[in-house]
Parts: structure tokens; C-alpha cells; sequence
């Protein structure tokens, strides 16, 4: 059983006999069913009984279900309601709309809204340059999807989706200080959401594509790119990069190797596995092998675009076979791929010194403690073991960079910074290898993506070399 989560807790209202043993026998329950009570609150109290909450951590639903069991069965006891915090948190949404300017009085109204809103109305009209400065757009990103591809979840629609999107512009608030909006879209035709997008544009400084299924990204991604005067991001695609060269960047200075030397194996080719092989051939990554679910790509594989781009700029030595054979001898195994595929015997057939992230979320491609007996440093998406490698880290930044800058497009050059800054805020006395990326709550790194993506959107391209 996995062990018991935050994401699975409930609070149990129970009316109990009064009683020197009684907390003590209900949390002996508790514990006797592997329950993590993280509370026990009296709530009433009277001469014959006592109304206590008792708030737990539970494995999954049916685990919480045998924790309330347990509670119930306990002599004297009777249970009334059995509260899931998770729902809790969920009502009514996550997020809400407050004006950043008093409405207190006459003078405020006719400022904010009529007649003297007119008078901005025909500024923007006659210089649309303006927008930017008088108006959200300065601050405020669409998370648009399509809910095709929800993390975990798999094709759940826009609908099903919303919570996810609202948790999304929650943390680009949080942590970047951006105004963000879910924009869940009842349709997965790829005409049909770029012209939405399209439309509804001018009130966004940037668009954050998420949890859209592949290739359609892809192609939704590069035409919002090619026809929109803002930033087009996609963050399981970008976002994912971005933390996985931060990692990567640090787990090589860990064991001494180096980008550009190490033979880096990667299993999934969808949004994540393209975007992640595309910046580390970027940075220079000169070995890479990309492998889809039938084994490493071959040069003829023209499934799609964005395969055959995998298949003609990796693989240089020609390698053939299943993923376990790539693993072979490499030094770095990344998967973005599917639960349970690889045992520690493959992470033993791995390089001396070598590095693994398994990432399939929330199972991840080979057990993290197994790995851990072969491999020198380790890293899931997960915040139950060390090296949690989370998109967090960078989208909130990269977005705040790229609104500060009023960038309208976004480059390899400033993925590439946004990694470099989540890497360094990780000092040399602080490097480990259980500690090759800063905590998400960090507050630090948010700030120092935004500067390096900013500079280098103001900087404008570069030649190339």
C-alpha cells in the first residue's frame, strides 16, 4: 500500500464516551489500519460525551474508507460525518476576481467605468500598442485546453478539467505573481481551438497550452505561434524541458560527467519526451536516444513531424533494439513515458555513476528506491521522494519574465536561461544527489527565472554561430 498522502485526507466527526483512554483508543484505530492521524481536535465537549475531528491521511479512497471503519467500530463510538478535505478545498473553485482599484465612491465610478473609461477605450483605439499598458493584458495569462490529455487522467474534457486549470493559475499567482484563467474548451478539433484562441487573444499578455494530447499540440502550438503578437507556451512540452535541463544540468556537476559527453536515453516521444531531446540537443547534448513505446526510433520512423525530427537528430551511433537495450552502457536514463517498464537490473546495466529520472507521474517508469541501488542520483515528479522534478519551477517565472519584457515570442535561447537559473539557485555547498533542484517553495527561483528570461527577451535573437 502506498503510503498515506495529504491528496487523500479526511476528517472523521465522531461522538465519543468521555474518558481518560479515549483519544488514545481512537488513535490505536487509527494506527491499527495504517491511517496517519494528523489531528484530533474536540469540537464539544459535555458531561456524558465529547464531539471529536479526528483528521487523517489515507492511501487512496478505500483506505479512507477502512480508516472511518476502523473508527466506528471502536466501543462507544458513533460516527457522523466523514468529511474528503480534498472536496473541501474544491468548493466554489480555487480562484476568484478582486478589482486592483478602489470602487468606494462617485469619483472612483466615473474613473473606473462611465464617462471615463471611454477616454482609455479611444487611447487604445488609436495606439493598440497601449493595451499592454492600460489594461490586464499586462499581467494576465490564458491556460487554455482541450482536457485530451489531463496528467494521470488521461481524455476527461474540458469540463472534468477545470480543477486542474483553476490549481494551474492558483500557482502562477502564487509563485510568479501572475494573473492567470482557466479557458477550458468544449472541443478537441485543432481548427476549432486555434481560432478560438485566436479570438480571444487581445486580453491575454500570453497563452499557456496545457494538457493538450499529441500531435495535436503540436501543430495547435505552432500555429497560435505563427498568427499571435504574445507568447505561446506549452508547458508539458516547455515546462517539462526547462526543469529537466535544470536537474540534468546539476545531477552531471554531481557525478562529473557532461552534457555534450554523456549518452542520454529517452523513453517517450510524445509532447514532453520531443520538447525535452529538442533542448537538450539545443544545449549541446550530442548523444541522445530517443525511444517510443516499440524501442529506439530508426531514421525511417515517419509516424509524424516531430518523430522524424527525433529519428534524424539522434541516435548518431546507429543503435537498434528495445529501450532495455539502449540502457545499456548509458549514462542517463530520463522517462516520460509509462509506469513499472524498467526493473534496477536494467539501472544496473546503466554506466558507472549514472543518473535516472523517472518521471511518469504518479507511477513512475522504475521504482525510485530500486534505482536507487544502482544509480548515483535519482529524480521522479514526485514530492514523496527526493529531487521532485515539478513544472513549478519554472512556468510561473518564465511567464513573469516574459510579461515584464512584453516578449511576444518565446525561444530556445530563454528556455534555455530559465533552466540555468533553476539549476543556480542550487549552490555548490548545497549540491548533492539528493538535492539537485530547489524546493518548489523556494522563493528565490521564481524571480530568478523571470530575470534571465526577461534579459534575454530584451536582448532580442542572437546571430547564429
Amino acid at each position: 500500500m502506498p503510503s498515506p498522502s495529504p491528496g487523500y485526507s479526511i476528517t472523521v466527526r465522531v461522538h465519543a464516551p468521555v474518558g481518560v483512554g479515549t483519544t488514545s483508543t481512537l488513535a490505536a484505530a487509527i494506527a491499527s489500519v495504517k491511517g496517519a492521524m494528523t489531528a484530533l481536535d474536540v469540537a464539544e465537549s459535555h458531561p456524558d460525551h465529547m464531539v471529536i475531528d479526528l483528521t487523517c491521511d489515507a492511501s487512496d479512497v478505500a483506505h479512507a474508507d477502512q480508516i472511518a471503519t476502523a473508527i466506528a467500530e471502536v466501543p462507544g463510538v458513533t460516527v457522523g460525518k466523514v468529511s474528503d478535505r480534498t472536496f473541501l478545498l474544491h468548493l466554489g473553485g480555487k480562484l476568484e476576481v478582486n478589482p486592483t482599484v478602489p470602487l468606494t465612491h462617485r469619483d472612483d465610478l466615473s474613473r473606473a467605468y462611465t464617462p471615463g473609461v471611454a477616454r482609455v477605450c479611444t487611447a487604445i483605439a488609436e495606439h493598440p500598442e497601449d493595451v499592454r499598458r492600460l489594461t490586464i493584458k499586462r499581467n494576465t495569462v490564458a491556460v487554455v485546453t482541450d482536457g485530451s490529455a489531463v496528467l494521470g487522467l488521461g481524455n476527461i474534457g474540458a469540463a472534468a478539467s477545470i480543477p486542474v486549470m483553476e490549481g494551474k493559475a492558483a500557482l502562477f499567482k502564487q509563485f510568479g505573481g501572475v494573473d492567470a484563467w482557466p479557458v477550458c474548451l468544449d472541443t478537441q478539433d485543432p481548427d476549432a481551438i486555434v481560432e478560438i484562441v485566436r479570438a480571444l487573444a487581445p486580453v491575454y499578455g500570453g497563452i499557456n497550452l496545457e494538457d493538450i494530447s499529441a500531435p495535436r499540440c503540436f501543430e495547435i502550438e505552432a500555429r497560435l505561434r505563427d498568427m499571435l503578437d504574445i507568447p505561446v507556451f506549452h508547458d508539458d512540452q516547455h515546462g517539462t524541458a526547462i526543469v529537466v535541463l535544470a536537474a540534468l544540468t546539476n545531477a552531471l556537476r554531481v557525478v562529473g560527467k557532461t552534457l555534450d559527453r554523456a549518452r542520454i536515453v529517452v523513453s517517450g516521444v510524445g509532447a514532453a519526451g520531443h520538447a525535452v531531446i529538442r533542448l537538450l540537443v539545443a544545449q549541446g547534448g550530442t548523444n541522445i536516444i530517443g525511444c517510443g513505446r516499440k524501442g529506439i526510433l530508426s531514421p525511417d520512423d515517419t509516424a509524424d513531424e516531430f518523430r522524424t525530427w527525433i529519428a534524424e537528430h539522434t541516435n548518431p551511433e546507429a543503435r537498434t533494439g528495445s529501450l532495455r537495450d539502449a540502457l545499456v552502457g548509458a549514462d542517463v536514463f530520463i522517462g516520460v513515458s509509462a509506469p513499472n517498464i524498467l526493473t534496477g537490473k536494467d539501472i544496473a546495466a546503466m554506466a558507472d555513476d549514472s543518473i535516472v529520472f523517472a518521471l511518469a507521474n504518479p507511477v513512475p517508469e522504475v521504482d525510485p528506491v530500486v534505482a536507487g541501488e544502482h544509480a548515483a542520483v535519482v529524480a521522479t515528479g514526485r514530492s514523496d521522494f527526493p529531487n521532485q522534478i515539478n513544472n513549478v519551477l519554472a512556468f510561473p517565472g518564465v511567464f513573469r519574465g516574459l510579461l515584464d519584457a512584453h516578449a511576444v515570442d518565446i525561444t530556445d535561447e530563454m528556455l534555455i536561461a530559465a533552466a540555468g537559473a533553476i539549476a543556480d539557485r542550487v549552490s555548490p555547498p548545497e549540491l548533492n544527489a539528493t538535492y539537485i533542484v530547489p524546493s518548489v517553495f523556494d522563493a528565490t527561483v521564481a524571480p530568478a527565472v523571470a530575470a534571465a528570461v526577461r534579459q534575454v527577451a530584451e536582448r532580442g535573437p542572437q546571430p547564429q554561430k
